[in-house]
């Protein structure tokens, strides 16, 4: 058994995984835009996308080191709202951790500024500009 995250972007998923790519050496493995489905989701289950988003993203799947995350505009429409759940990025050096964290920071909102801790020489979080919830550390052993 395996659990991946699945991120809805409501219409911003490009956007959100060019970033991935330049802030965290995200590779894109996957993606099928609206137009491209086999099987056009029309009907009265309220599943159609709205008119126009042919171009946007169905569903995308990318990894960030070991991780796979998988990713959509869904109906592209409102704004993402990622509540109650962070992502965790473990790495192995400090000056990785601010490296991540700096990236990850840009136009998103610092909830805790990077530094040391008790169970971390590095940890810190952040709210990108997505409204993606990271905590970026460099674990201590533990006891």
């Amino acid at each position: 058994m395996k659990v991946e995250p699945y991120l809805l972007f409501n219409g911003r998923c490009e956007e959100a995984l060019n970033f991935y790519r330049t802030a965290l050496g995200a590779e894109v493995t996957g993606l099928m835009r609206f137009k491209e489905n086999p099987e056009p989701m029309t009907g009265p289950d309220g599943c159609a996308p709205p008119p126009g988003t042919e171009e946007k993203i169905l569903h995308a799947s990318f990894r960030i080191g070991e991780t796979t995350v998988m990713a959509s505009d869904g109906m592209a429409s409102g704004n993402a709202e990622f509540k109650g759940i962070s992502l965790t990025i473990t790495v192995p050096t400090d000056a990785e951790a601010e490296r991540l964290f700096k990236a990850l920071s840009a136009g998103g909102q610092v909830q805790m500024a990077i530094g040391k801790t008790f169970y971390a020489t590095a940890f810190g979080m952040v709210v990108d500009r997505f409204g993606v919830s990271w905590m970026v550390i460099n674990p201590l052993p533990m006891p």
